[in-house]
């Protein structure tokens, strides 16, 4: 399986950087195009490639880690995107109070289900700061929680096993709706699982 990460920002680096450590294959794209990313890029190591956005869309499985409106942008790369896993990695607590009333309580990742038709989207990697994720102290029998959720069982599993790869623990929290949606700034408060540092033992 081919893995893309559209986003070069703070998250977008912490899950490179994740994959680089692992070494596992995975492109990285932003908006200004994959010259602007070769300083990251050599920072990160040989398994992560730069490339464009369209290019990067091709893979199977898309880490969307941009600023929350340009996902929009992102979308129309395809008007469907048949099957191919997005991980929803945002978060929307930067939104002015406009734009949270523009979501109508409506959880952003379904928001981002529907702008990415035929995905299935799996919420995750979103719940701590970029400069905290995969940062933990590699301690014997301990892994950093990542919590995932979506609406698609098979593409949740998907996720958690490269989250596994990645030298995580993923707890898979059910449906959007449900478990997921402490993962969602709610009224323009955090929810209960933004921000927990957990980990994992055995």
């Amino acid at each position: 399986m081919k893995y893309a990460i559209i986003g070069s920002g703070k998250i977008g680096t912490a899950i490179a950087r994740a994959f680089s450590r692992n070494n596992i294959e995975v492109a990285i794209a932003n908006s200004r195009g994959p010259e602007t990313l070769a300083s990251l890029t050599k920072d990160l190591g040989s398994s992560v490639h730069p490339q464009s956005v369209q290019e990067a869309c091709t893979a199977e499985m898309v880490f969307l880690a941009v600023p929350f409106p340009a996902h929009k942008d992102v979308a129309k790369m395809f008007s469907n995107w048949n099957g191919k896993i997005v991980v929803d990695t945002m978060n929307t607590l930067d939104l002015s109070l406009k734009q949270r009333e523009e979501l109508g309580g409506i959880l952003s990742s379904k928001v981002v289900a529907k702008a990415f038709s035929g995905a299935r989207v799996v919420k995750g990697f979103n719940h701590l700061p970029a400069e905290q994720l995969g940062t933990n102290p590699s301690i014997q029998g301990q892994r950093q929680t990542v919590f995932l959720s979506s609406n698609d069982v098979d593409a949740s599993a998907t996720v958690a096993a490269v989250a596994t790869q990645l030298g995580f623990a993923p707890v898979e929290l059910g449906k959007l709706s449900e478990g997921g949606t402490p993962l969602h700034v709610v009224g323009g408060k955090p929810g209960g699982l933004l921000f927990q540092n957990l980990v994992k033992l055995g």
